[in-house]
């Protein structure tokens, strides 16, 4: 069984559709432990819906803040503390596809990021880049804050458009595998998650 946890190099970069073609791939189950406003479509609830299979189980999160922020501003507005301790893993004998929240340095608490959950958990890290101005530093961070941590990372899925020389930089630099990338997808549907596992190498 593995426990992949899928995070981005930042903020709406395609963690959830790629946590759902992964979900729909490997035959897994789902779990994101912090949900941060939009409660009442909630990415647990999309990734319910993209996937179609009767295998794959959809954990309920951890923590369920009804602000759309940083999870430790988020926590804070409802009252609460989250503790990384606390937290754990949904049980399952499949395999796991954990999606984190914004990118690696996204506070829990006053001591705790989102980067401290993969190791938390034992999980292997699937990376999310997404192209933009500035996309190649930041993925560079990401990978340079997983190896400094002795995270096991799995690799880089690019999500959206190509860009051969920012894809070309990142794999000479990074030296990680890539696990593909994936087209932007206009409907994104049960059929058009599906159609995309075809782009996954894993």
């Amino acid at each position: 069984m593995r426990r992949l946890f899928v995070t981005g190099i930042g903020t709406n970069v395609g963690k959830t559709v790629i946590s759902a073609i992964l979900t729909q791939k490997l035959q897994a189950d789902y779990w994101k432990p912090i949900q941060a406003g939009d409660l009442n479509n909630t990415d647990s609830m999309k990734v319910s819906q993209w996937v179609d299979n009767t295998i794959s189980t959809i954990h309920p999160e951890a923590y369920r803040l009804t602000q759309p922020m940083s999870p430790h501003t988020a926590a804070e507005r409802d009252g609460i503390n989250i503790n990384l301790k606390d937290i754990i893993s949904a049980e399952t004998t499949r395999n796991l596809i954990i999606e984190g929240a914004g990118g690696l340095m996204v506070p829990l608490n006053k001591n705790d990021f989102v980067v401290d959950m993969i190791s938390h958990f034992q999980a292997e890290a699937v990376l999310v880049s997404r192209h933009y101005l500035g996309s190649i530093n930041h993925t560079i961070l990401s990978i340079e804050a997983l190896r400094s941590r002795n995270i096991p990372i799995t690799g880089i899925i690019f999500n959206g458009d190509d860009n051969r020389d920012t894809e070309s930089i990142i794999k000479s630099v990074c030296a990680v595998p890539i696990l593909g990338r994936i087209p932007d997808i206009d409907n994104l549907n049960q059929h058009s998650i599906k159609d995309a596992i075809k782009y996954i190498n894993i």
